[in-house]
């Protein structure tokens, strides 16, 4: 899922990777919806709340939207820093290790600060800040991982090309170029329905354990982290005995 990067990755890997990383994303941000009524896998909407407040002259405001932009773009900055810094030093461990430890920890922090502490309206707004940076960091991974082609915590790219490549169908004739075509609109149908999932699934959920719901996001992020090591495990075995015989 994770141990191959661009051109080496197939539609198997990609889907592996889009359904359980769009889930998470799905999770977080319902909860957040919930928890502290703001998007926390995205900032386009706290871009355009960040210039309305600033032209109304409510800087406090404006300053606050702003960290929230400011906390997307650091995650994604961590993240391939982290990666970067792995990848350079060739080691066995897996580049998305430190990112993907990084985010669980974020996530598992809100809740129990969540959990523990009575939050004041103004310290929410360090809720918002750290679920932001969190998916940023997702976002930065997954981003690099597929080389561009897969994205988790936003659907607005995810709709838009998918309208593209259904009117392409159209026009696309050769058996191969429609084959890769139907791939590429299954690949974004799976993120889209396992981001909607994860907001359905969240939100009940929420209902129910209220902010623990969270846990699940961090549950599955563990999973497939043990996943990824145990079949690299598996393989890396299996190609030692195999060399052996």
């Amino acid at each position: 899922m994770f141990r191959h990067f661009g051109e080496r990755r197939n539609l198997s890997h990609n889907l592996q990777l889009a359904t359980l990383l769009s889930f998470v994303a799905g999770v977080v941000n319902i909860n957040g919806v919930f928890y502290i009524k703001t998007l926390t896998t995205n900032v386009t909407g706290h871009f355009a709340f960040f210039a309305e407040e600033f032209v109304l002259s409510n800087y406090r405001l404006a300053a606050i939207y702003g960290a929230y932009v400011a906390s997307f773009l650091l995650g994604s900055f961590v993240s391939g820093f982290l990666m970067q810094l792995i990848a350079r030093r060739k080691k066995r461990m897996s580049p998305v290790l430190l990112p993907i430890l990084l985010e669980m920890l974020v996530i598992t922090l809100v809740w129990y600060y969540s959990y523990t502490t009575e939050w004041p309206v103004e310290k929410i707004h360090i809720v918002a800040a750290s679920l932001l940076f969190a998916m940023s960091v997702q976002n930065g991974l997954v981003t690099l991982v597929s080389n561009s082609i897969v994205r988790t915590t936003h659907l607005t790219g995810m709709f838009t090309d998918l309208g593209i490549e259904l009117a392409q169908l159209f026009f696309y004739r050769k058996p191969t170029d429609r084959k890769k075509l139907k791939q590429s609109i299954f690949l974004r149908l799976a993120i889209i329905v396992f981001f909607f999932l994860g907001c359905i699934i969240g939100g009940f959920l929420y209902k129910f354990v209220s902010f623990h719901a969270l846990l699940l996001a961090v549950g599955i992020l563990g999973y497939a982290l043990f996943y990824d090591a145990l079949k690299y495990q598996f393989y890396f075995l299996k190609r030692r005995f195999m060399s052996g015989i």
